[in-house]
C-alpha cells in the first residue's frame, strides 16, 4: 500500500484482476464518457487496454467506503525500465522525447489517468496525488511528463487555451519535446489572448499541474481514436514537493 487516508486507499495493481479494474474504469472515462475508440479497445468487455498495461505499473485509488474492489481513480506508471521493455514511451508516438531522453534525468512517463466523475477534483484526486509521490521518492524520479487532453480535435475551438499555454508556460528548452504532428496549428499572439476565456477552456487535470509548476512541450498532437487534443506536460518533481505535498516517509511497493 502507498497511500491511506481517511476516506480513500491507494495501491499498485498487485493482480490481473487489478489491471482489468483500471481498464473498466479507463472504459467508462474514455470510451463511455468522452467517445473514444479505437482497434484495442474491446467493447464486449468493457475494457479500455493497449500493448503499454503488460509493462507497466498501475496505480489504483478506491473509496474505503464503498466496495472495496471498485476503483475509482488510476494512473498508469511507465519508467524507463518499463519503457525499454513496452519498447518505447507511449507518448513517444505523439512527441519527440529526445530532450527528455538525452536529458540524464531519471524519468517517469504518466498515463491514462482519470477519476470517476462523482470523485474528481479535492480529496480523492489529492489521495492519489500524494500515492504518486510516494512512488516518485521512493524511486528517484526527477522529471514526470506524459500526455494531457483537450476533449475535441477542432483546433480553432481551442485556439486561445492552446496559445495561451504556449505563451505563458512552455517548457525550458532543454526539456522542450515537440510533437510530431505537421503541419501545426496557428498561435495567437500574445496580445490576442483572452488569459481567462484560456483558462476556463483548460481542463482541470492540465491547470491543476501547471499550478504544481508544471510545462509544455511545443505543439500539440491530435488523437483521432480517443478524440483529444494532446499536449506534452512535462514536471520537475522537486516541485511536487515545494509546499505542496510532503515527503513520505515509507516506500511505494
Amino acid at each position: 500500500m502507498l497511500q491511506t487516508a481517511p476516506k480513500y486507499q491507494v495501491s499498485l495493481a498487485r493482480s490481473e484482476a487489478d489491471i482489468r479494474a483500471a481498464q473498466r474504469l479507463r472504459y467508462e472515462v474514455f470510451v463511455d464518457e468522452l467517445g473514444g475508440n479505437g482497434d484495442e479497445i474491446d467493447h464486449v468487455a468493457q475494457i479500455e487496454a493497449d500493448a503499454f498495461d503488460a509493462h507497466a505499473d498501475h496505480l489504483l485509488l478506491r473509496d474505503l467506503r464503498g466496495d472495496p474492489d471498485d476503483v475509482i481513480g488510476v494512473y498508469r506508471l511507465m519508467t524507463e525500465a518499463h519503457a525499454k521493455a513496452a519498447g518505447r514511451f507511449y507518448s513517444a508516438n505523439e512527441f519527440d522525447l529526445t530532450p527528455l531522453l538525452s536529458s540524464g534525468l531519471t524519468l517517469l512517463e504518466l498515463g491514462r489517468s482519470c477519476l470517476r466523475p462523482a470523485h474528481r477534483g479535492g480529496p480523492a484526486l489529492m489521495a492519489l496525488w500524494q500515492g504518486l509521490a510516494g512512488y516518485v521518492a521512493d524511486r528517484g524520479i526527477d522529471i514526470l511528463f506524459g500526455t494531457a487532453s483537450f476533449h475535441g480535435t477542432d483546433l480553432t475551438a481551442l485556439q486561445q487555451p492552446i496559445s495561451y499555454l504556449h505563451a505563458a508556460y512552455l517548457a525550458p528548452e532543454p526539456l522542450r519535446v515537440t510533437s510530431t504532428m505537421r503541419p501545426q496549428p496557428d498561435l495567437l499572439p500574445p496580445e490576442q489572448i483572452d488569459r481567462k476565456a484560456a483558462m476556463r477552456d483548460t481542463p482541470a487535470l492540465i491547470k491543476s499541474y501547471l499550478k504544481l509548476g508544471g510545462a509544455i512541450g511545443q505543439g500539440v498532437y491530435l488523437d483521432a481514436a480517443f478524440n483529444t487534443t494532446d499536449v506534452c506536460l512535462i514536471l520537475d518533481t522537486k516541485q511536487m514537493y515545494a509546499g505542496r505535498f510532503d515527503r513520505p516517509a515509507g516506500r511505494a511497493t
